[in-house]
């Protein structure tokens, strides 16, 4: 039983891990938004969910595979190589696969010119709400991009 349950914590490490990437905190900002947004103004059915959860997983597994597969080729092949670059680069593609077809699920499930007036209108009605969405739109900026900074400047 002890080692199922370290299973579950090197896991657990490894989606820790991932929020070292910024395109990984891209993604859950992107997954944070949308949430909000789809319980906020659209009555999703449990079947929308289920699509709708599923593409979050499908876009946020891609990243943590990517990344895996890169610190390995890192690990394994410091210095430049054509193989290494193709696996990278394929990986890569994989993540940007899954998020434009994450792209078109929200299209297909979110495009409603009626719930577009609403959101509109929800914050139209009181400002406070757009300066709200304003100060969490920041939070994300600085959450995805300070840790690169911070990275960077060590």
């Amino acid at each position: 039983m002890r080692k199922f349950l370290k299973g579950f914590a090197y896991a657990a490490a490894g989606i820790i891990h991932g929020f070292t990437e910024r395109n990984f905190r891209v993604h859950i900002c992107a997954v944070g938004f949308v949430t909000w947004f789809a319980v906020r103004f659209y009555g999703l059915s449990r079947a929308e969910w289920a699509v709708l959860l599923l593409t979050f997983a499908a876009v946020i597994s891609a990243e943590l595979f990517n990344t895996s597969i890169e610190r390995l080729c890192d690990k394994v092949s410091p210095e430049k190589d054509e193989h290494i670059k193709r696996s990278k680069d394929t990986a890569a593609g994989a993540v940007l696969v899954s998020a434009i077809f994450a792209v078109i699920v929200g299209i297909t499930l979110f495009w409603d010119t009626e719930r577009f007036s609403a959101v509109g209108a929800y914050f139209t009605a009181q400002p406070l709400r757009f300066l709200w969405l304003g100060a969490f739109v920041m939070a994300a900026a600085v959450f995805v991009f300070l840790p690169e900074r911070l990275k960077n400047n060590h």
